[in-house]
This record gives C-alpha cells, structure tokens and sequence, in this order.
C-alpha cells in the first residue's frame, strides 16, 4: 500500500539559497547597492535574485520607490522567516565543518579593545605554532557587538571579560588579572602599595567612553569602595589615550594588569599603584555559543591559551 504524504503542498518553484540571501540583505540595508556590497553580489544580480523569489513565492515582497526600497507587509512577515532558515542553513555548514579534522577552516575571533593589543600576541603564537591549518580571523568590538555577532553566527568565538550573564552562551575561564591605579608623577598615591579600594572615593577617575565594558568594570569597583557616584568630565575611547590623559595630569584611571607595561612605556610622566589584598581583578574567558557544533576544539584551544598566557601578570583558572 503506498504512503499518503498528508504534509501541506505548495506550488510553484523552491526559492533558491542565493534568493534567499539577496532578500535578506535588503531586507537589512532597504538598499540595493548597499546591500549587494554586503554579500558580493552585482546589483542586477541581486535585484534579479529577488524578482525571482517574488515570483517563486507568488508575493510582493519589496515596495520599491525612485529613492528608496521598502518591505511590504508580507515583506516583513517573510524576512523573520527566511533569516531563520540562512541561520538554520549556517548552523548546518557548521556542523559539517565539525565533522572534518579540527582545527582547519576559519576561526572567526571576537575580541573587545581592552584585551586585543595585549593579549593577541599570545594567541597569533599560539594558532601559527599549534594549529597553522586554522585560519584565524580576528574581530575587535565592544562587547554588545561581539555578543550580537555570536549570536547570529557571524562570529565563532569570544575573548572578553565575563561573567557575561547571557542565555545560550558558555564561559571557557581563563584566568584572573588585577587592576592596578596609574598616576601622574606628582600623585600621592603613585607607586604605592597596598593601597586601600577606599581611596577611590576621593579620585578624580578617568573612564573609557560608553560602551566599553572596563568602564563598567572601573564603576562597579568604586561601588564597591563605597563610591556612591562617578562623576565624569573626561572620557577616552581607548586605553592608549586614556594613560595619556593621566599624564598630562588630568586625572588618574584604572588599567588591567596585562595592559600597564604596554600602555605605560609610551610615558615617563606615570607612576603605577598597587591595592591591597584582595584587589579588585576582572576575568578573561573564552566565549561561545552553548552547544556549538565545535565545542571540544574551542575547549582544547581555552587549554593551550592558559598555558600561553602564563609569562604574563595574570594567574590562570
């Protein structure tokens, strides 16, 4: 007896993948130029891409003026969709990736401003002389950036401070680094050691800009000195300009301890502060999604980057 296929039928052609990667594109950019720049394509391959899924699905997707391109409403409904089926599609060449040998293909790093410069140089040794099949491509953003891109498979993994707190993602720990206080020259507290967290009420604290996650970081320790606020007239988007800033006398800020000899050596105007026990550290971990078709490799790499970083002023967990 031959089985009934009691599924939905539908008629009409199967949208392609390349017509569903168009669509999706502009669907973002609402741009055609834009959005064939996004993803290699010629423009009137792109618009033809879409006609034809138009024409394949027998809907309107795209209101299209002489200025501007518009979702229609099924255009809108249809674009959750189809980016759930590209996110479907990568998570299946993932997969496949997984089954070849480990540690060859591309390996696309995230990592945030604050531990790229110093932190790189370990993990660049470390894939040439280990994994040279690997393909290491690296990625610095700020946090919520980099999350973004985990989530949505632009990225594979992360290097940033944890702990993250956010569904779907795993921390590989690292290990635990120590914040020290820069100063300038004539600074009271600079050079000294075992300097008190409640020092910190009084400061004038320089801070990264918005977005940064060590601004975070340096706020919630003068919380916990018992600062009740922060007041700040003078921001930097990078540690490189914020040390300079600390130089010239501006103020005096907080640096990971695996950024100060770095950041430190451009200036002879700098004192570096130790705290007291315990002093207020952050962690470094290795990030990625929970479940990833690829976890036993990003494990054994969390290894061998332990051992890595052990030269530098941190203590591995």
């Amino acid at each position: 007896m031959r089985a009934i296929n009691r599924g939905k039928q539908t008629s009409g052609k199967q949208p392609s993948l390349a017509q569903l990667r168009a669509f999706a594109a502009v669907a973002e950019h609402l741009h055609f130029r834009d959005a064939a720049g996004a993803i290699g394509m010629s423009q009137p391959a792109l618009s033809g891409a879409v006609a034809a899924l138009e024409e394949a699905l027998g809907v309107k997707l795209l209101e299209r003026t002489t200025r501007k391109v518009l979702l229609s409403p099924a255009g809108e409904r249809l674009a959750l969709r189809v980016n759930a089926v590209l996110g479907e599609v990568e998570a299946l060449l993932e997969e496949a990736d997984a089954v070849k040998a480990p540690f060859t293909g591309a390996l696309r790093l995230g990592v945030i401003p604050t531990v790229a410069p110093y932190l790189l140089p370990a993990v660049i040794t470390l894939v040439h002389d280990t994994y040279p099949d690997l393909d290491l491509q690296v990625h610095e953003e700020q946090t919520s950036s980099l999350l973004e891109g985990l989530a949505a498979g632009r990225l594979d993994l992360l290097l940033l401070a944890v702990p993250l707190g956010v569904p779907g993602m795993s921390e590989l720990p690292l290990f635990d680094e120590d914040f020290v206080l820069v100063t300038p020259l004539d600074h009271w507290l600079g050079g000294r050691e075992g300097i008190p967290r409640e020092a910190l009420k009084e400061l004038n604290l320089l801070l990264l800009d918005e977005g940064h996650c060590l601004r975070d970081q340096a706020l919630d320790i003068c919380r916990e000195a018992g600062r009740a606020d922060a007041p700040v007239t003078t921001t930097a988007a990078g540690l490189s300009t914020l040390v300079q800033l600390v130089a010239g006398g501006l103020g005096v800020t907080l640096l990971p301890r695996t950024a100060v000899r770095v950041e430190t050596s451009r200036s002879n105007q700098l004192l570096t502060g130790y705290f007291a026990d315990p002093a207020p550290t952050r962690r470094i971990a290795l990030v990625m999604r929970t479940g990833a078709a690829r976890a036993a490799e990003y494990e054994e790499l969390a290894g061998a980057l332990k051992e890595a970083v052990r030269p530098l002023p941190v203590r591995v967990v």
